[in-house]
């Protein structure tokens, strides 16, 4: 009797094949069964996940501790003076910029020599952030004629040269009355230093200029310049028909185009530019005891804001040649406007329109 395929006398189901020598017949009566399907096994994924998880903490850690050992090594290279001698304050922060001509290293490294003896300041700048929040940038030309303590009336840079840091903010803070918080003093150098940092910066302005004495060579219109153009394009005044007041609009579109570029995203997020910028600027800046790159960083921010703003200028002023009988040509503040500038300036309420109107 032939007996259906795949069926076991004995009751068992299961595909069976024949023993080596065998007929059919005794498969069927003593089946040998066939090893039965391999199991499907499940990827171990508690242990995949636990290496990916170990592989992000690895990543956090380096996203925390590389800005963070970034901002200690800056720290650590940053230089100080005693500047502040007081301890008032009038209210939110102000700080003092102000832009050494002293002759220094990095200077005579890319060809640039002072015309001035002894130091004295290049530029002076001060940014506010008032205690209602509003954000403003003042150039106070470095020719500006007023009271130097223990001194007499001069040209306001003149103070540096006189006393240092401590004289020159008790001579601005003398003329503004507003409090000076913290002071970073950079040489020119240092200007080109952080320029070349962040890989240059573009630059505007509508007048062909061949300029020995700050050494530059300018076609009128915007281009892309390194450190070196940078610094003559903010040292220029000579061949300026604005003089003094010229140069601070250039000083301070360097200063505005540098912070832009060093906060934008390809800039900021590139390791290796973070690292230069944190080397040249803590190379190239002195500051106060009390004030750190945290501080420098809220000035960066405060700066940008009154730019956005457009709460930045000159304050007023009544006259760019002004006679003086032991500084020569200085320039005169405005002596009627000038109180309400500086005290909308202190309280937070000044207006673009209340900034020099002199072309």
């Amino acid at each position: 009797m032939r007996l259906p395929p795949a069926i076991n006398p004995r009751g068992r189901g299961g595909n069976y094949v024949p023993r080596a020598g065998g007929s059919k017949a005794d498969a069927y009566a003593n089946p040998t069964p066939t090893a039965p399907p391999t199991s499907f096994k499940m990827p171990n994924l508690k242990m995949r996940f636990g290496s990916g998880k170990r592989w992000v903490a690895c990543l956090l850690v380096l996203i925390i501790a590389w800005p963070l050992a970034l901002l200690g090594w800056a720290q650590y290279n940053l230089q100080h003076t005693d500047a502040l001698r007081d301890g008032g304050a009038s209210g939110g922060e102000t700080y003092l910029i102000a832009g050494s001509d002293e002759r220094d290293a990095k200077a005579q490294a890319i060809g640039f020599q002072h015309d001035t003896d002894g130091q004295r300041t290049d530029s002076l700048v001060l940014v506010r952030k008032a205690a209602n929040g509003q954000a403003s940038v003042v150039s106070i030309p470095r020719d500006t004629y007023t009271e130097i303590p223990d001194y007499g009336s001069n040209k306001i840079n003149a103070a540096f040269a006189l006393g240092g840091a401590p004289l020159l903010i008790q001579t601005v803070q003398k003329l503004t009355g507003v409090h000076v918080d913290h002071f970073a003093l950079i040489g020119m150098g240092g200007v080109a230093s952080v320029v070349d940092a962040i890989g240059g910066v573009n630059l505007c302005y509508d007048a062909d200029v061949s300029d020995p004495k700050s050494m530059l060579e300018w076609k009128a219109g915007c281009h892309d310049v390194d450190g070196k153009t940078a610094l003559a394009f903010s040292r220029m005044r000579y061949a300026d028909p604005r003089g003094d007041v010229g140069r601070t609009d250039r000083q301070r579109q360097v200063i505005a185009k540098t912070i832009q570029k060093a906060s934008s995203p390809t800039t900021f997020l590139n390791p290796f530019v973070q690292f230069r910028m944190a080397g040249a600027t803590s190379s190239s800046i002195t500051t106060d005891q009390s004030t750190g790159i945290i501080d420098l960083a809220k000035l960066a921010l405060t700066y940008k804001s009154a730019t956005s703003n457009k709460l930045i200028g000159a304050p007023p002023i009544e006259n760019m040649g002004y006679a003086t009988e032991n500084a020569g040509s200085a320039v005169l503040l405005d002596q009627q406007l000038s109180p309400t500038f500086w005290k909308n300036f202190q309280i937070g309420t000044l207006t673009p329109d209340q900034f020099n109107k002199l072309p």
